[in-house]
């Protein structure tokens, strides 16, 4: 029977948005951190946007896990000793866990059991998690973390004689720079042991496959998710900060940058326009003018070659061991061995 543990309670989650906040809207260029978009309404609108069908991503990795997820946790639990540990599985940014319950069955089939730590800063969406596998995958224990893991220490509760495989799926690791994501791995690596294991999902860099308008409609679609997905970001900052952005008075943009092999959104300003952030306990109010044109950038999406994977993962102390991809190659999941 599946047991679910509650989620710890967030810390100070309205000055984590206000401290994200003031950084990025003070910052020239401006800028929001990613991290903004996933409270209750946006992660709704982000499982919204998995569904879409210029959204290639997810479909794609989840065809992965359903032709290979057997394989991929026989990989992970393999040692060349005779005794196999079982492996606990730790997910970065879990969301609702849709495509991981393929794992978690997967993992259930050939150790009888398992115990999943999903990690996310949305405790709507862990709920939703837990509720899904609950209803779902019998035999997994549910320990859900309500963390922010890019700024704070991983919850991992390792369990005797098991080895840990860390699930970093999605492409999420695209939304840091490059700097910023071997410093995000390599934090994960810190916490882990030699020979516990790591799951990357990278979207692939376009080519022979994959066109730049494909691409550009992932986060452009004609429904306009993704425009309201990157517009609650301000919503987000008027109901957590009282602040009064006018939503209406942006536009939602996606952008190629070839030179950074990156997907960008940004928020646009239409009109001249100044946006009031009033003043909480420990910073004054903050006051912003915005003109015609001027962008607010709230996200990067970067895209890899296999050998930009390859050195991503070595920089952080990680030896690739195996990868898969789609037959259209739009997408890899690669397996690395912890050093």
């Amino acid at each position: 029977m599946t047991t679910i543990l509650a989620p710890e309670p967030a810390l100070s989650v309205i000055q984590a948005v206000a401290h994200h906040a003031r950084i990025g809207l003070t910052s020239t260029p401006k800028s929001l951190s990613p991290w903004l978009f996933y409270d209750e309404v946006g992660s709704h609108l982000f499982e919204q946007i998995t569904e879409l069908p210029e959204y290639y991503l997810t479909r794609t990795e989840r065809s992965i896990f359903i032709d290979h997820a057997d394989e991929i946790i026989a990989r992970a639990a393999h040692t060349h000793s005779h005794h196999q540990p079982a492996l606990t599985l730790i997910e970065l940014g879990a969301g609702t866990a849709t495509k991981t319950g393929l794992l978690l069955a997967a993992a259930v089939r050939q150790q009888g059991s398992v115990v999943y730590q999903p990690v996310d800063v949305s405790e709507s969406a862990l709920a939703a998690a837990s509720a899904n596998i609950l209803a779902n995958i019998p035999g997994v224990t549910v320990r859900c973390q309500v963390a922010d893991y890019t700024r704070e220490p991983l919850p991992l509760n390792r369990l005797p004689n098991t080895r840990t495989l860390a699930l970093y799926i999605g492409s999420s690791i695209g939304n840091f720079d490059p700097i910023a994501a071997v410093e995000v791995l390599a934090n994960l690596r810190a916490q882990l042991q030699p020979g516990d294991m790591l799951l990357l999902g990278a979207d692939l860099a376009p080519g022979t496959h994959k066109s730049i308008p494909q691409l550009l409609a992932a986060y452009d679609d004609a429904a306009g998710i993704t425009a309201a997905f990157n517009l609650n970001i301000l919503a987000r900052l008027n109901r957590d900060l009282d602040a009064d952005f006018a939503l209406a008075n942006f536009r939602h943009q996606a952008r190629w940058n070839p030179t950074e092999s990156r997907i960008e959104m940004h928020l646009e300003s239409l009109i001249h326009q100044v946006v009031t952030i009033p003043a909480d306990s420990g910073s004054p109010s903050l006051t912003l003018t915005l003109e015609p044109g001027e962008t607010i950038h709230t996200e990067n999406s970067y895209k890899f070659t296999s050998a930009a994977i390859t050195t991503l993962l070595t920089s952080a102390d990680f030896i690739p061991t195996h990868t898969w991809q789609d037959p259209a190659a739009l997408f890899a999941v690669t397996l690395a061995t912890a050093i």
